[in-house]
């Protein structure tokens, strides 16, 4: 089947079966590599994009149920203000060890920056809680989340 996919802003086509997860057409058809297989079950994280703004597993997601959802992955976080934000945020602060996770956990983090702009410790953990990280930089990953909130604030004032 043909698919006509949005995916960070731009009208792609696919054509695969109905049933293909979403991931596997990022990655193998789209050639958009940033998108990580972890553990196909839903339950790393590293597979993380966002439809419609909100973050979903990529790898569970067929993509006949994506229809004319607008996709971002990775690779297109840098179009907004507050994606560049958060990928500074991560390259300031070092949070990559290995890096494998670290798309996965950048879309998450972002979908939760955009939810709460000024996140609590709370919020925080329960907005990250489904993303894993092998090399455990978790003290990281929350100072850069931090990070971006403070800058976030200090826009706002």
């Amino acid at each position: 089947m043909s698919y006509q996919l949005k995916i960070n802003g731009q009208l792609m086509q696919a054509d695969v079966a109905a049933d293909t997860p979403l991931l596997w057409v990022l990655r193998d058809t789209l050639k958009l590599k940033g998108t990580k297989f972890g553990c196909g079950m839903a339950q790393c994280g590293a597979c993380t994009v966002h439809l419609d703004g909100k973050p979903v597993r990529s790898c569970v997601t067929p993509v006949s149920a994506v229809k004319d959802r607008a996709i971002t992955t990775i690779e297109g976080i840098a179009n907004s203000e507050l994606g560049q934000q958060v990928q500074q945020a991560w390259k300031i602060l070092d949070v990559p060890q290995c890096g494998y996770c670290q798309a996965g956990q950048m879309m998450s983090a972002l979908a939760l920056l955009r939810q709460f702009p000024q996140p609590t410790d709370a919020q925080i953990a329960s907005g990250m809680k489904g993303n894993l990280c092998r090399c455990a930089t978790y003290h990281r990953i929350k100072q850069a989340i931090q990070q971006v909130a403070q800058h976030t604030d200090k826009e706002a004032s």
